[in-house]
């Protein structure tokens, strides 16, 4: 995918078996699989997930392994290695920081190792985008990602995102989070519209989301394209990901999305999880979406500009 962005891609969830296999020896943790053929079938999701949750529960095998600071190196430089090998010339990469402080890491600390495996050169570059997480008992955790990103930002860190479980812990409930990013000054993409309706988007919106991500269900409410349309509000679309999990049954809107003027992009999600690539989602939207030339080179445009 020469000269490819990716926009959305999430670290834990991008991993090679190898990489996996490595850190697991290092770190003596036991693995349901030694051999990467095998080990790949444990970090894959299948193509017909019951639902996102479901989905959500292959990045527990990754995320074992990435609880040291070595280990979130090691990672860092494993997903970026793989974008720069297939030609890729940028990426943000997501992750929770909150999610790797099992063994006694900060937060902070965390972070720090993430940034040191960072691919930077004249052909590719990485960014990392702090991700808070969707529960119901971690505002604090959360509030410490915001003041995270706001010390790095600029410094490898680019933006805050929230994830984790929209149909069970509603974007609603997270004012507080974007409230202090916003007076941080730290731009923020918001994961809406995929397990949860438009009114998800709306609140993320409401919030100041620079970007959505996935934002799939939008094409629900008519109010809500026309104003997607006119502030060109960057979409994050992963259709592999997307009928993986059933945020998409039947007919997947991304030729209808642009159809409408809708500033949409394409991404991978979890290259792993999702058994994808950026090239493939390229092809995906060529071969099976019927998206012509012209509009996969509105995609590309769109990626450029939507980048933090």
């Amino acid at each position: 995918m020469k000269n490819g962005i990716d926009l959305h891609l999430h670290l834990d969830g991008s991993l090679t078996p190898a990489y996996v296999i490595r850190q697991a020896k290092k770190q003596g943790i036991e693995l349901p699989a030694w051999e990467e053929s095998e080990l790949v079938k444990y970090m894959t999701a299948p193509a017909d997930c019951q639902d996102l949750n479901e989905y959500l529960e292959k990045f527990d095998l990754p995320c074992s392994v990435m609880q040291t600071e070595d280990g979130l190196t090691d990672a860092a430089r494993d997903v970026c290695s793989q974008m720069k090998e297939q030609g890729l010339k940028y990426v943000e990469i997501r992750f929770a920081p909150q999610l790797h402080t099992k063994k006694g890491l900060t937060q902070e600390q965390v972070v720090k190792a993430v940034l040191k495996g960072l691919l930077c050169d004249n052909n590719f570059q990485a960014r990392i985008i702090l991700c808070c997480m969707r529960n119901d008992n971690n505002e604090q955790e959360n509030l410490e990602t915001i003041h995270i990103a706001a010390k790095y930002l600029g410094k490898g860190v680019v933006a805050a995102d929230l994830a984790g479980a929209e149909a069970l812990f509603p974007t609603s409930s997270f004012e507080k989070i974007f409230k202090e990013a916003k007076m941080e000054g730290i731009p923020f993409t918001i994961h809406a519209g995929e397990a949860a309706g438009p009114e998800s988007i709306w609140t993320a919106l409401k919030f100041g989301a620079h970007r959505i991500g996935h934002g799939v269900r939008c094409l629900e409410d008519e109010e809500l394209v026309t104003y997607l349309r006119e502030n060109q509000i960057p979409l994050e679309v992963c259709p592999t990901s997307n009928f993986q999990t059933k945020a998409v049954k039947g007919e997947y809107p991304l030729k209808k999305m642009l159809e409408k003027g809708l500033c949409v992009t394409l991404n991978t999600d979890n290259t792993t999880v999702s058994g994808t690539t950026l090239k493939k989602e390229y092809e995906i939207a060529g071969n099976q979406l019927g998206l012509t030339e012209e509009e996969i080179n509105i995609l590309k445009e769109n990626a450029e500009k939507a980048r933090f």
